[in-house]
């Protein structure tokens, strides 16, 4: 039986203007993202970008979409999570977390986030 290769991306950071508060839109905001894309490893040794998850694609087609103005970061999650899949249609599981560093909550110290896991077929 043929193991299986993750590729990941982490502590990944982007300025965006996510959110649903006008202040957001016009202020921005920091954002950090991890991503894990899990595929079924070839039987042979791989030995080119063309039988993996190439990252930099990964990472073009994240920063593409944060670029896109969202209210929620749900929405963000679930375009990157199809996005990787479109682009690699080998991925069975995708999950991604995305923490919004500045939070517009009073006297809130911390990080928000939401995290999405999606499986393919």
């Amino acid at each position: 039986m043929a193991g299986a290769l993750t590729i990941q991306l982490e502590n990944v950071r982007f300025f965006a203007a996510h959110g649903l508060y006008k202040e957001e839109a016009q202020l921005g905001n920091e954002f950090e993202i991890d991503v894990s894309i899990t595929y079924k490893a070839p039987k042979n040794i791989v030995g080119n970008i063309e039988e993996t998850v190439d990252y930099v694609k990964v990472y073009k087609l994240i920063e593409a979409i944060m670029q896109q103005q969202q209210a929620l970061l749900e929405t963000c999650a679930m375009l990157i999570t199809d996005h990787i899949h479109q682009q690699f249609p080998f991925v069975k599981q995708v999950s991604i977390t995305i923490r919004k560093i500045h939070a517009p909550i009073t006297n809130f110290a911390g990080r928000v986030g939401v995290t999405y896991s999606k499986r393919f077929k």
